[in-house]
C-alpha cells in the first residue's frame, strides 16, 4: 500500500521552488524518489534551495514564468535531463497588498500574470511531454475561495486557478492526467514572517483558524506529495484546503 505513495521514476516540475512552499515541496518529492526540475526567477534562491535539498535529484532552470518562451526552455531542460515530465506543481505566485480603491491596473495585470496566467501557459507547455499521463498540481489558496478582507486582484487570481483546475481535468482526464489544486491558508516563510510577526495580525489569523495555529511546511508539501503520487489516482479536479479549518469558518 506505502509503494503507492512513491515518487520513484517520475520527473517533477515545481515552480517557484526557491523558497517557501514551493521548497518545501520540491524537497518533499525528492525525498518520496522524484526527479525534480526546481524553476525560479533568482538564482541564487535556486542555488541555495538545491544545496540544502542535495543534488542527486534535482536540478534548477532560472525562468520568468510570465514569459512563454522561458518556460519552454525550462520544459526542454527537464526533457533533456530527466526524460518526460510526469508532475507538474504550479505553485508560483505573488501578492501586492493594496485595497480596492488603490489597485492600479500595472497590479492587475502583474498579479494575473504571476498567479494565473503562467498556470494557463506552464500547463499547456508541460502536458506535451507527459507522454504516459501525469498529475498537475495548482497552487491556489483560501482566497480563492472565501472572500478575505481586501486583496481582490489576488483573490481573483487564485479563484482562477480552481476553476482552471476544474475544465484541465475535464480535458486531460482522456488522456490519464489529472488535476488538482491546493489552496493554502497562512504558512511560516519567508513572505510571511512579517505579517505574522505583528501580533494583532496573528491573532486575527488564529480567531477564524479551528486549529488556533499556522501551518507549517510540511503540512503542504505532504498534500502535494499525495496528490502527486498513484495513491490519489482516481482524484482530479479537486480543490484541498490546507488550512487548519479556516475555510469552514470564514471571516465574520
Amino acid at each position: 500500500m506505502l509503494k503507492s505513495f512513491s515518487l520513484e521514476g517520475k520527473t517533477a516540475i515545481v515552480t517557484g521552488a526557491g523558497k517557501g512552499i514551493g521548497k518545501a515541496i520540491a524537497s518533499a518529492m525528492a525525498e518520496a524518489g522524484a526527479n525534480v526540475m526546481m524553476v525560479a526567477r533568482t538564482e541564487s534562491d535556486l542555488q541555495q534551495a538545491q544545496q540544502e535539498i542535495g543534488t542527486e535529484r534535482t536540478a534548477y532552470s532560472v525562468a520568468d514564468i510570465t514569459d512563454r518562451e522561458q518556460i519552454q526552455q525550462a520544459v526542454e531542460k527537464t526533457t533533456e535531463r530527466f526524460g518526460s515530465i510526469d508532475i507538474l506543481v504550479n505553485n508560483a505566485g505573488m501578492n501586492i497588498r493594496s485595497t480596492l480603491e488603490q489597485a492600479s491596473d500595472e497590479e492587475w495585470h502583474k498579479i494575473m500574470d504571476t498567479n494565473a496566467q503562467s498556470v494557463f501557459m506552464f500547463s499547456q507547455e508541460a502536458v506535451k511531454k507527459m507522454n504516459s499521463g501525469g498529475s498537475i498540481i495548482n497552487v491556489s489558496s483560501v482566497g480563492g475561495e472565501r472572500a478575505l478582507k481586501t486583496g481582490v486582484i489576488y483573490a481573483a487570481s487564485k479563484a482562477a486557478i480552481i476553476q482552471m483546475t476544474k475544465v484541465m481535468a475535464m480535458e486531460w482526464g482522456p488522456a490519464n492526467i489529472r488535476v488538482n489544486a491546493i489552496g493554502p491558508w497562512y504558512f511560516k516563510t519567508p513572505l510571511t514572517e512579517g505579517l505574522l510577526s505583528d501580533e494583532e495580525y496573528l491573532q486575527s489569523i488564529l480567531a477564524v483558524t479551528p486549529m488556533k495555529r499556522v501551518g507549517e511546511l510540511p503540512e503542504v508539501a505532504s498534500p502535494a506529495v499525495f496528490l502527486a503520487s498513484d495513491a490519489s489516482s482516481y482524484i482530479t479536479g479537486q480543490t484541498l484546503f490546507i488550512d487548519g479549518g479556516m475555510s469552514i469558518h470564514g471571516f465574520s
